[in-house]
């Protein structure tokens, strides 16, 4: 059984509200762990699609940043890009979109590089991967501070620290393998012949000619071609790649749930994570959305399954079941993390 610390959101208090109790909560597993932070602290955030209002503003993290600096430390935000379209596409734009959604107190690092092609092939040997394709600057980090959101997720059920864990971290080719579990490919009436994709294949993957193509025997599935094609030549669509995506919910699950074991195994990551502003959809989605359920308060856990499974208890209790919840189970069954916790609350 682990341990789950809680504290209840107070509506008076707003977002400085939410910041002490991310401070706190912080606070309080430093002391059970008894360990301390490294010298630069990477905080874990989402920073929002463009068009969405409900993801968590960066204001609710000053508590943490302060508590940080105040120790001679530094740190700062880090994210990974997405693998389809959008303001979150690239590096560039994706920095471009955390400065204007408010994210410059500290400085914001995308860890799997410009494009998605930075990233750390990490050794799981489950049943759906024998390696898991990890953002770089995430993979190498000893310790990560997990700032979640809890909300539901059309494919997930819901999204908490496990798909922080999992989409959050991994790099494009790892965004790639979950969702569709496809390699890319050249359309050749659309390839223009620049060679821009050839460098960002580290692999030697891709051949430009008169009939241009990707030997899928060395290609690990990064992203990076499909991301930097100028002309979108590079296509990630197959009819069993889409089958997959549309239909295969659970096989998600379990997946989502491996690439977080990357995440987390041999780690000393610590996990807070904000049950508010709740809604069906992702943060991911680039539409205003209403809440589902009221806001409950904050949580934290050194154990991914155990601050997961409080949360989806949580916003039962409150009147929203979500679905997804046998992502806990296979959680559990890989050795994740514990379905069981020990809810504390601070006052």
């Amino acid at each position: 059984m682990s341990d789950v610390f809680f504290i209840p959101f107070d509506p008076a208090s707003g977002t400085a509200g939410l910041s002490q109790a991310a401070l706190r909560l912080l606070q309080t597993l430093l002391e059970r762990s008894a360990s301390e932070l490294p010298a630069d602290v990477p905080l874990k955030v989402h920073f929002g699609e463009k068009g969405n209002r409900t993801y968590l503003k960066p204001e609710v993290y000053d508590g943490i940043i302060d508590f940080i600096q105040a120790q001679g430390r530094t740190c700062h935000f880090v994210e990974t890009s997405v693998l389809y379209g959008g303001e979150r596409f690239s590096r560039e734009k994706h920095l471009a979109l955390a400065k204007k959604h408010g994210f410059t107190r500290i400085p914001a690092v995308i860890a799997d590089g410009a494009h998605g092609e930075e990233s750390v092939s990490v050794p799981v040997n489950l049943k759906h991967f024998q390696s898991a394709s990890i953002a770089k600057a995430l993979a190498e980090a000893d310790r990560v501070v997990v700032l979640s959101h809890f909300k539901g997720h059309g494919l997930a059920g819901f999204g908490g620290a496990i798909k922080q864990l999992s989409m959050g971290f991994a790099a494009k080719g790892g965004k790639m393998a979950m969702h569709l579990n496809v390699k890319p490919r050249i359309r050749n009436w659309k390839c223009k012949r620049c060679k821009l994709c050839l460098t960002r294949c580290n692999e030697g993957a891709i051949t430009i000619g008169e009939r241009s193509f990707i030997d899928h025997d060395k290609c690990i599935g990064c992203g990076a071609c499909f991301s930097i094609c100028p002309h979108h030549a590079v296509s990630i669509l197959s009819f069993a790649g889409l089958k997959h995506a549309l239909f295969g919910g659970r096989l998600f699950r379990e997946k989502l749930v491996e690439y977080a074991y990357a995440s987390h195994h041999g780690k000393h990551n610590l996990y807070i994570t904000f049950a508010v502003n709740i809604t069906r959809g992702c943060d991911c989605e680039p539409r205003p959305m209403m809440t589902c359920v009221h806001d409950i308060g904050v949580f934290a856990s050194l154990d991914p399954v155990a601050i997961d499974a409080a949360c989806w208890d949580a916003a039962a209790k409150a009147g929203k079941k979500f679905k997804g919840a046998e992502q806990l189970a296979y959680a559990e069954k890989i050795g994740l993390g514990t379905r069981s916790y020990n809810l504390i609350r601070l006052d």
